[in-house]
């Protein structure tokens, strides 16, 4: 450990924090991040009959494909219908990849439903058709008529660049005073992918900015913000690099939102940890006159609160690899290799770059030797303490009443986004999906597939025929079978993401009961699946993050009562944070629900990186105890630390209020709960309510650990003198 530490601090340190750099440089320029390999999969629910049915349509030849809906509005559409047939015609030549796996028959408006029938499939009377089975079916109000083409979307990407290409040919070929818009779930798919075009560094320009930012008004220092921003910068990039290499490494899908939560995530817990050790640095160049030495001390002691800081972290996402989705058990994966290497270059290359600049790096507050250290100052934070320290047992009751008042939203909680919420800002797909619910029935722009293995026409159609009396269901359309699997694809007459249309699916689902290989899949199938998913997650991986952690802490404290007290403290900072967004999402941004997944997300990172800022706290207690007894280390703990802990979290929740620039609800919400959380944890949790307790508890807080007069356990003098 010693030779190791030299060798990080010594006097030619800074050769390996300069070798460190280039070959971070050389790992982002020359090896780059692997490629995702697209699967619809990848988002659905390990399991259930949506993602099976899924399963099952990627057996088809042609799987790499979904419909496309077109819609075309004007006043009276009706003297335009022959020219826009010929428009489909143009364009099915160029787009549609034929009668393929999403079921490219157009949807019945009105009559008798079924399958296979005369003319199933094809335009009703008096609607123009174009060559190759394009049918454009207008509404009954006379302002709108539909089409639908089956494109290529073998990916997000691909899906993103034909509706594009779509889009732009429509522009310039409908007629005048004609609208024509694209929707459905290629469209949809594309969207989405579009709003990751240039995000990523989009977000990370913004992310680095605000520490940038916050990094000048913590050290008030021109110069010394530059050292950890690089170091975190190029530990950001290196991270994408190994974490991208590994998911592909062991076979595990990530998607578009991985690779930028993951950056929030580095430069969040990366400038935590160096902000700990600066602040360590600072403190010992103050105690001497060598810096080599200053950091040799401030490394090893700061370096046990980073590591086991880190491990809670890794071990709470590690716990995300339990999840029944894919991308989540990615982008858990995805965050414990960002966190591994946050903590490598924090811990491996700043210590380096730091010593080799000098004191000078810190100007204008250049610490000299001789100078108070802030355990010995009355920083405003040691006040705090001396106040908390007066009534210790009045400010536990009255800030545990005040996070349980701030949870009470958590009564009203409700979950589950409709399709047109999930972005803030409303992409093309969505409002054509709004206004084609105005003039045709509303589940045309997202249907219901059936998906069942067989040879026999016949089967499909008794389907198509059992399922259109289904309550709810306005039209029931059989696709042949192809490569022995047959479809059916329902149009519901209630809007997506509705509870009538989640009563329609589980009505579908009870009539197919006994159905041998039949799955119903798509539209709200595989949204209600994705919300028991989430639900389930929600049930099996929290509990299991808390023992986790809880276990990470007892190892660390080798104590069972306070991993306890410290454990309870930060979920009741989640239950806090989660109740108080509620009021901001529907009284300031006016969401209508949670996103099911987002829960899940922000416990996850409100837990892991909570408990970093009790670690900090509390080791310093331990180091403080020493000579002083855990009553008095508590305060002195609080006085070292509290600013920059306080720096810490402002930071954090800063970074992750970050999120919000893209443009997806989940996001948006994940960023405002632990944004909130953090600032909880930080400016109350761990300044008020935390200190309370020890102060309360004395020497009983580290129960069953015993610690002597001096605060040493009686087994462990070595232990205490390293830190």
């Amino acid at each position: 450990m010693d030779r190791l530490v030299s060798l990080l601090t010594g006097r030619r340190a800074w050769v390996l924090a300069v070798l460190a750099l280039v070959i971070g440089g050389w790992l982002v320029g020359g090896v780059g991040q692997a490629e995702k390999d697209p699967s619809p999969l990848s988002s659905l629910p390990a399991g259930y009959e949506s993602t099976q049915g899924q399963e099952l349509l990627q057996e088809l030849p042609d799987e790499g494909t979904s419909a496309a809906i077109v819609l075309f509005t004007a006043d009276d559409i009706r003297a335009d219908l022959p020219e826009l047939g010929t428009v489909m015609q143009d364009l099915a030549a160029t787009y549609d990849q034929g009668n393929g796996a999403q079921g490219q028959p157009a949807p019945a408006q009105d009559g008798p439903v079924g399958g296979g029938g005369e003319g199933q499939g094809g335009p009703p009377p008096g609607v123009a058709g174009g060559q190759g089975g394009i049918p454009l079916i207008p509404s009954e109000d006379g302002t709108a008529a539909l089409s639908v083409l089956t494109v290529d979307s073998a990916s997000a990407s691909v899906a993103r660049d034909v509706v594009s290409a779509l889009r732009a040919d429509l522009d310039g070929a409908v007629p005048e005073g004609v609208t024509a818009q694209v929707t459905g779930p290629a469209a949809v798919q594309a969207d989405l992918a579009s709003v990751f075009d240039g995000a990523n560094i989009t977000l990370l320009a913004v992310t680095a900015s605000v520490v940038a930012l916050l990094l000048i008004v913590t050290y008030r220092s021109p110069l010394l913000w530059i050292v950890p921003l690089t170091v975190v910068g190029v530990a950001d990039q290196v991270a994408a690099v190994a974490a991208t290499r590994v998911l592909a490494l062991v076979g595990v899908p990530w998607d578009e939102s991985t690779v930028g939560i993951l950056s929030v995530l580095v430069f969040g817990a990366g400038t935590n940890y160096a902000l700990l050790l600066i602040s360590r640095y600072r403190d010992e160049l103050r105690n001497h006159h060598d810096r080599h030495e200053a950091m040799a001390l401030a490394l090893r002691r700061a370096a046990e609160a980073i590591l086991f800081s880190a491990s809670t972290v890794i071990v709470g996402v590690l716990c995300l690899l339990l999840s029944v989705f894919p991308s989540t058990r990615g982008l858990g994966l995805a965050c414990a290799v960002g966190v591994v290497v946050a903590a490598a270059f924090v811990l491996g290359v700043l210590p380096g770059a730091l010593v080799a600049l000098g004191r000078w790096i810190f100007w204008p507050q250049v610490p000299r030797e001789g100078q108070t250290v802030l355990s010995e100052s009355r920083s405003a934070w040691r006040r705090v303490g001396d106040r908390v320290a007066l009534a210790p047992a009045r400010y536990v009751v009255v800030t545990l009443v005040v996070l349980a008042s701030m949870a009470f939203g958590l009564t009203q909680l409700r979950s589950g986004l409709a399709p047109e919420d999930q972005f803030l800002r409303t992409p093309e797909a969505i409002s054509a999906a709004q206004r084609l619910a105005e003039s045709f029935p509303a589940g045309t722009s997202d249907p219901v597939l059936v998906v069942t293995r067989t040879d026999e026409q016949s089967r499909v159609e008794d389907l198509a025929d059992t399922l259109g009396q289904v309550e709810g269901v306005t039209s029931a359309t059989a696709v042949p079978p192809v490569e022995g699997i047959g479809q059916v694809r329902l149009v519901l007459q209630a809007e997506p993401g509705s509870d009538a249309s989640r009563t329609t699916v589980e009505q579908v689902r009870e009539t197919l009961t006994g159905q041998p290989a039949t799955y119903v899949t798509g539209g709200d199938a595989s949204t209600t699946d994705a919300d028991d998913g989430a639900v389930r997650d929600r049930l099996v991986v929290m509990p299991l993050i808390l023992v986790a952690v809880l276990l990470a802490l007892a190892l660390l404290l080798r104590s069972v009562l306070a991993p306890v007290i410290l454990v309870a403290s930060v979920v009741a900072t989640f239950s806090a944070a989660l109740g108080v967004s509620w009021w901001v999402f529907t009284k300031i941004f006016d969401f209508g629900a949670i996103d099911a997944t987002m829960p899940l997300l922000a416990f996850v990172f409100l837990v892991a990186l909570g408990v970093d800022y009790n670690i900090f706290l509390i080791t310093r207690t331990l180091e403080e105890a020493r000579g002083h007894g855990t009553r008095e280390g508590v305060l002195r703990a609080l006085g070292a630390t509290g600013g920059v802990i306080t720096s810490a979290g402002i930071l954090l929740a800063a970074v992750f209020a970050v999120l919000g620039v893209l443009p997806l609800v989940v996001l948006a919400q994940i960023g405002v709960v632990i944004c909130i959380g953090v600032l909880l944890d930080t400016l109350v949790v761990r300044t008020i309510l935390v200190p309370a307790i020890v102060r309360l508890l004395g020497e009983r807080f580290w129960w069953p650990r015993r610690v002597g007069s001096q605060g040493l356990p009686h087994h462990s003098e070595a232990y205490v003198e390293q830190l």
